[in-house]
C-alpha cells in the first residue's frame, strides 16, 4: 500500500546504504574514511524501520585493472589522492567526451575481503546488493549512473550488476533515503542521481562521513542545488513512522 500525505502525493520509501565496506573503514581499510564505522549503529536502526518497502546496500566491486587505481598507471602521474587520468565516455557516439578521474589506492577488489560489508552492519535486513564499478575503464560512484551520468542500462550494464532504478520502480518506490560512505563521493552521487532517475531523494546527514570532512559544506550545497533534501535522522524517522502506520 502506498501512503499519500496531505498533499496527496504517494510516499513509498526505500533505504540505500552506500558502500559500508571494509576498505572504506578504519583501522585497516585501504581507503578508510575517518570514523566510518561509527555510523553503523544508526544505519542498523534505519534498517529496522518498518516504513521502508525495500533496503538496498551498494558495494564498490572493482576488477584489479580498474582505471581509478593509481598503481595501474605509470609514474609520475600515479599518486593516490593527487593524480588524475583521462577517462572516456562509454556511451555510443560519445567516445570523444572525456573527463578527469581522480586516482585512488587499490580498494574493494571484487571477491576480496576489502569489498565485503563490515560485520557491524545487519546485512540480514538487506534485500538487494548492488555491486558497482565493475567496468575496468569507467568509474561509478553512484548506484544509478556512471561517472559521466549515463543512466541507460544499455551503457551501464558492464559497470553494475543491477539496474537499480528499474528495481525501485517495480516496487513502486517514490522516495529514497541515502546513508553510508562517503558523503562527498558515492553517497552524494547516488543521492543526486536518484533525483535524475525520477525519485525524491533524502540524504540523512548523521548517516554519512566524508573522505574530506572539510568539504561537507560544499557537498551539501551541491546536493541541495540538485534537488536532494539533506535532513536529520529524527526527521527521517518521523516520515517513516507515517509510512509504516499506513501499511
Amino acid at each position: 500500500m502506498e501512503f499519500k500525505g496531505k498533499d496527496q502525493e504517494p510516499f513509498v520509501p526505500a533505504l540505500i546504504v552506500v558502500d559500508m565496506q571494509e576498505d572504506f573503514c578504519p583501522p585497516t581499510g585501504s581507503l578508510a574514511v575517518q570514523d566510518g564505522r561509527s555510523i553503523a549503529p544508526l544505519i542498523n536502526e534505519l534498517l529496522s524501520e518498518p516504513g521502508f518497502v525495500t533496503r538496498i546496500a551498494t558495494q564498490d566491486y572493482h576488477p584489479a585493472d580498474h582505471i581509478s587505481f593509481a598503481s595501474n598507471h605509470p609514474p609520475p602521474n600515479n599518486r593516490p589522492f593527487e593524480s588524475f587520468i583521462e577517462m572516456k565516455n562509454p556511451a555510443p557516439h560519445k567516445h570523444t567526451e572525456t573527463k578527469l578521474q581522480q586516482l585512488w589506492p587499490v580498494h574493494c577488489l571484487a571477491g576480496r575481503p576489502g569489498a565485503e560489508m563490515i560485520p557491524e552492519i545487519d546485512t540480514d535486513r538487506i534485500d538487494l546488493f548492488v555491486q558497482k564499478g565493475k567496468h575496468p575503464q569507467i568509474e561509478m560512484y553512484s548506484a544509478f549512473a556512471d561517472a559521466f551520468g549515463n543512466l541507460d542500462p544499455a551503457v551501464t550494464a558492464q559497470s553494475v550488476n543491477v539496474e537499480l532504478a528499474s528495481v525501485l520502480r517495480t516496487k513502486g518506490v517514490t522516495d529514497v533515503f541515502v546513508v553510508g560512505l562517503a558523503g562527498d563521493y558515492c553517497v552524494k552521487c547516488t543521492a543526486i542521481d536518484a533525483v535524475k532517475a525520477g525519485f525524491r531523494s533524502w540524504l540523512i546527514e548523521e548517516g554519512t562521513k566524508c573522505v574530506v570532512p572539510a568539504g561537507w559544506a560544499q557537498a551539501k550545497e551541491e546536493l541541495r542545488a540538485a534537488g536532494v533534501s539533506v535532513i536529520h535522522v529524527d526527521d527521517a524517522v518521523k516520515k517513516l513512522a507515517v509510512a509504516s502506520i499506513s501499511r
